[in-house]
């Protein structure tokens, strides 16, 4: 929920600090390039200690990131220096996320069989995207004109920040500290890894191998073909709503912020109802994903607020009904050919370098003074088109080896470290 309603935030203090409208997709371009700098490194961190510790050290940064956010006065940074400061210090946050993911997922493949991995990522999943709802509304809360003259009125707070964005972040800081404490709860699986290697080449080494595996097994590679798309056009499409929201349908952040909570209440829904497939028959909605490119496209056309939300409530049920039976399969199958901490960092590799492109791209776009209806023509396009390019790569392993469906739901743990160099 934080590290949605920090985005918000972090979109407002931009905005206070009178930065270009490309900033903000620069902060999420920032905030992915830590998943794919440490993507060789957090696998190893999350397999060597009990995972629940890890997400807490992992949040305790996010909220040491949040803090140094609004330090810019303080510590004397210059005026035209200070929003690069900001998107450096929401880096740091990203740094906590990229190393809290792989402890987050691995811990479900470590406690749940297979045949419960899509159930209970139907789970995560759908109480992550509650979460990202409830993220979206809380940082457009936040910064509204009322709920932010509140927060400054209080003497405790105005003695430490002095604008509606840095109270915001304050608030969020309070949040992270909260899921720390929460973290610590979590048990201890007492699921043990090989002793995990240290020598930053070498790890290097080994992450290359461990995403060679991955992408060439027949199962593996189609959903993390699938699972890296998903997420590159879901923070694409979330700076896209933005952006819609302000220029299509003359809303303010805090009224944009709300859209994105409403295409994540399609998700939750379609995650749901996602959890009824079982995990032999996840390639079977993969023209869903197709589909939600379709969708897209009218997102130009819609202008009174009931049609905006089914249209975006539509997007997101179609996005969480094809991701979930995807990452579910992806996720067994990592953890069968690897382990669960290096499998998502894979995943999380793969996924967050998409973002890093899809972001880069859409930034370009902006850039050349684009309008956001031919972006959001561009971007369903794209989506569309690569879902179909993956049904018929998918079709084509299935030709060759009729044995895949077969291979869902075996049982394996690591087989593919003993053959990997560590």
């Amino acid at each position: 929920m934080a590290d949605n309603a920090l985005f918000i935030a972090a979109i407002a203090l931009i905005q206070e600090l009178h930065g270009p409208d490309w900033m903000a997709p620069i902060m999420k371009w920032s905030f992915a390039l830590a998943y794919v700098v440490l993507a060789a490194f957090v696998g190893a961190f999350a397999d060597s200690f009990p995972k629940g510790r890890v997400m807490f050290a992992t949040n305790a940064l996010k909220v040491a990131g949040c803090l140094l956010m609004f330090a810019y006065a303080s510590l004397g940074i210059a005026p035209e220096y200070q929003t690069y400061f900001v998107v450096g210090a929401y880096a740091v946050v990203g740094i906590g996320a990229a190393a809290y993911s792989p402890a987050k997922y691995g811990i479900v493949t470590e406690m749940l069989p297979p045949a419960m991995l899509v159930k209970g990522n139907s789970w995560i999943e759908g109480l992550t995207v509650l979460s990202i709802i409830m993220g979206t509304v809380v940082g457009g809360a936040l910064i509204h004109p009322t709920v932010s003259g509140w927060l400054l009125s209080h003497p405790w707070i105005s003695a430490l920040v002095h604008s509606p964005a840095e109270a915001a972040i304050l608030v969020i800081a309070v949040v992270y500290l909260l899921a720390a404490l929460c973290n610590l709860l979590i048990p201890n699986t007492h699921v043990r890894y090989p002793p995990q290697q240290r020598n930053p080449i070498k790890l290097v080494r080994a992450f290359n191998g461990y995403v060679k595996i991955l992408w060439r097994d027949k199962l593996g590679q189609i959903s993390l073909a699938v699972t890296t798309l998903f997420w590159g056009a879901g923070a694409t499409l979330q700076l896209i709503v933005i952006e819609w929201g302000r220029t299509h349908l003359g809303y303010r952040l805090d009224q944009a912020s709300l859209l994105m909570g409403v295409a994540a209440v399609g998700t939750v829904i379609g995650s749901i109802l996602a959890g009824r497939i079982p995990l032999r028959r996840a390639l079977s909605v993969l023209p869903v994903g197709a589909l939600m490119g379709v969708v897209v496209l009218i997102m130009p056309f819609v202008y009174s607020p009931p049609f905006v939300y089914i249209t975006l409530l539509v997007i997101g049920g179609l996005a969480g009904f094809f991701v979930v039976p995807m990452n579910a399969l992806l996720q067994h199958r990592g953890h069968v050919l690897l382990s669960a901490g290096h499998s998502i960092a894979v995943q999380n590799f793969n996924e967050q370098l998409n973002i890093l492109l899809m972001v880069a791209v859409y930034t370009f776009m902006l850039w050349m003074n684009l309008s956001i209806n031919i972006v959001i023509v561009i971007f369903g396009l794209i989506v569309a088109i690569l879902m179909l390019i993956f049904m018929r790569w998918s079709r084509r392993n299935l030709e060759r080896d009729p044995t895949l469906h077969d291979q869902i739901g075996q049982e394996g743990h690591g087989k593919a470290l003993d053959n990997t160099p560590h």
